[in-house]
């Protein structure tokens, strides 16, 4: 059988008998009754349900994952020490003062040193 092409009921059944035979030359006795169209048709109608339930909640995952609320829940769910929640601010409070100091907002380095030696306070604290 081929990807992407419409398969017959009976080129279905046609298959499972012949890996059957397969199977019994291996020495694997597999047990499969006979499958009738209403069963193989059954059969499909539930791989196909179950496929659409996936994509649903596969859709619904990513636009929750994208909202605002799904991140910061996350977040909070990492448990950072205060020691690693400092490290994370300075990092932030780094970035900010390079670009702050390229584009000449003195104004705002002074913000940002002040709110670093806080956050030197804690790094310290935690070193100790």
């Amino acid at each position: 059988m081929t990807d992407n092409k419409r398969v017959s009921n009976k080129q279905i059944i046609d298959e499972i008998n012949s890996l059957k035979k397969e199977f019994k030359k291996l020495g694997v006795d597999v047990v499969v009754e006979s499958i009738s169209e209403t069963d193989l048709n059954a059969l499909a109608i539930k791989i196909v349900s179950r496929m659409v339930k996936l994509k649903s909640m596969e859709d619904w995952f990513d636009h929750v994952n994208r909202s605002d609320i799904a991140g910061s829940v996350a977040y909070q769910d990492l448990d950072l020490t205060e020691e690693e929640e400092a490290l994370g601010e300075a990092a932030k409070l780094m970035t900010l003062m390079n670009m702050f100091q390229e584009d000449e907002q003195y104004e705002k380095c002074a913000i940002i040193k002040g709110r670093m030696a806080q956050v030197n306070k804690i790094l310290r604290k935690g070193k100790k």
